[in-house]
């Protein structure tokens, strides 16, 4: 008996649909971007804003434990707080496409389920590569002066790998929000994740409990081991999770994969037509 293929596709295997699948995916993101400019000017734009504000309003009023210029301190920071707000836009655009019906149509198509979420992965990550160039850019023109080599090229993995972790929180959580306006809402949560930490200010300048709970931020490990690979000024405390940044600085968005991506994947599939 002859066995007909009823999808419509050439015979190829399970990994190039994935792929193909994922391309396409990506190929749809990066087109909105471009047929709605406004949107990328303000995601790219809100980046060049952010450093200048808080580099200029906070650099002449903050100290850094051990010395140091503070800008130096904060840039990094800077940095991992912009690839921890964007799983909030991870979510935005996840929950629009839901409620517009686009993703209705990708569930009624023969793609896989892991394309779909991986494909808006790795848009994002396209634009988070684009937001680093920018924000290392203006930072450069205010006198910050990283270390280069080696160093420099693995702090800047590090804050993808932060971005990586966190957009499959995004997806997920995109999922589970039942509108746009609820997924703007989660800045919210963001802005104390990224307050209580050592983005701005040094753990072991606030109080103990809190600055025990800044320590283990995630993102905290993240702005300390890229403080050291800049060669910037660390201001690192005693404790075991700060002498470890960069050992957790993988660990962490490495949890939050694991955790989160097969979340994000299995919600896609669960979700009702």
């Amino acid at each position: 008996m002859t066995t007909v293929d009823l999808s419509g596709r050439p015979a190829h295997g399970r990994v190039y649909w994935v792929l193909a699948d994922c391309w396409n995916v990506v190929r749809r993101g990066l087109t909105h971007y471009q047929r709605q400019p406004a949107n990328i000017l303000w995601a790219l734009g809100f980046p060049i804003v952010s450093v200048l504000l808080y580099g200029y309003v906070f650099g002449s009023a903050m100290r850094v434990p051990g010395g140091g210029d503070y800008k130096d301190f904060l840039m990094p920071g800077m940095f991992v707080m912009s690839m921890a707000f964007g799983f909030i836009n991870t979510a935005t655009l996840v929950v629009h496409d839901s409620t517009k019906g686009v993703t209705d149509r990708f569930r009624s198509m023969p793609m896989a389920s892991s394309a779909v979420v991986a494909g808006r992965g790795v848009t994002d990550l396209v634009l988070a590569c684009a937001e680093l160039l920018i924000m290392m850019g203006t930072a450069f023109a205010m006198g910050w002066r990283p270390d280069g080599g080696w160093a420099f090229l693995a702090a800047f993995g590090l804050l993808l790998w932060l971005r990586i972790a966190l957009i499959w929180v995004g997806v997920w959580l995109g999922f589970l929000v039942p509108n746009p306006e609820a997924a703007g809402n989660l800045f919210a949560v963001a802005m104390p994740l990224t307050m209580i930490s050592s983005i701005f200010v040094a753990p072991q300048l606030m109080p103990d409990w809190l600055g025990f709970v800044a320590a283990w931020n995630p993102i905290s490990s993240t702005a300390a081991a890229t403080r050291e690979l800049f060669g910037t000024p660390v201001g690192g405390g005693d404790g075991w999770i700060e002498q470890h940044a960069l050992l957790m600085a993988w660990v962490w968005p490495l949890i939050l994969t694991v955790v989160f991506l097969p979340l994000a994947v299995r919600r896609f599939q669960k979700l009702s037509r």
